[in-house]
């Protein structure tokens, strides 16, 4: 709202004109500024992948995927990487109470590529950003199965312990929907994967276009 008479605020105020506010704003701009240097590398370009590399790369997902397919709901090679993590998981999660362990080694197959994800993501790094990616959704698939065999219980367990979904849904009151939940869960791993293969050609594609304007100029 206009001050009446025209008057202005920093007129009604003086010590708007003081050097301790001028400190104040001047202390204001480097805070600002350090912050922006500490996020700068969050908006930097991304390093350019080539056309070579990222067909490469695409092929050896839609193999993967060929792969994954034909051999579902089973458990895949990678898999095994993705047990010892999640062994893991329950030990170092064992620390915050029976339930978070029990959970730590869902939480566990996914904190790793989500953590070496975020790595390449900081340094603009196409292909280590997209495999982490879709290693991370990967482990939907599996997810997904473990999580449907709650009530049946059919799926051998290392050291034939606990069912981990079993037991959580049974806490959470949602045993009955493990058909559904664990449905749900494997799409969302293979949308997650079929969404990072588009992102990868759509850089691929991208960093590959001013190679393209460079060779038809050229005489």
């Amino acid at each position: 709202m206009p001050l009446p008479g025209g008057l202005a605020f920093r007129n009604l105020f003086p010590a708007w004109k003081s050097p301790c506010c001028d400190a104040l704003r001047a202390r204001g701009k480097i805070a600002t500024l350090s912050h922006m240097s500490l996020f700068e590398g969050l908006f930097e370009e991304w390093k350019p992948i080539s056309r070579v590399a990222g067909i490469a790369w695409l092929v050896c997902y839609f193999v993967f995927l060929l792969y994954a397919f034909a051999n579902r709901p089973h458990f895949l090679f990678v898999d095994f990487v993705n047990l010892i993590i999640h062994e893991g998981g329950h030990f170092f999660f064992s620390w915050f109470g029976e339930t978070i362990m029990i959970l730590g080694g869902t939480l566990g197959e996914l904190l790793v590529p989500l953590l070496c994800g975020l790595y390449f993501f900081w340094h603009r790094e196409v292909a280590g950003t997209a495999f982490c990616s879709f290693w991370f959704f990967e482990n939907f698939l599996y997810i997904g199965t473990y999580m449907a065999d709650a009530r049946a219980q059919d799926l051998p367990l290392v050291g034939g312990g606990e069912h981990d979904w079993g037991t959580l849904f049974g806490q959470w009151g949602c045993l009955m929907q493990d058909q559904n939940i664990g449905g749900a869960t494997g799409t969302l791993g293979w949308t997650g994967m079929l969404a990072t293969m588009i992102w990868l050609a759509w850089r691929a594609w991208r960093d590959s276009r001013p190679q393209l304007h460079y060779l038809r100029e050229r005489p």
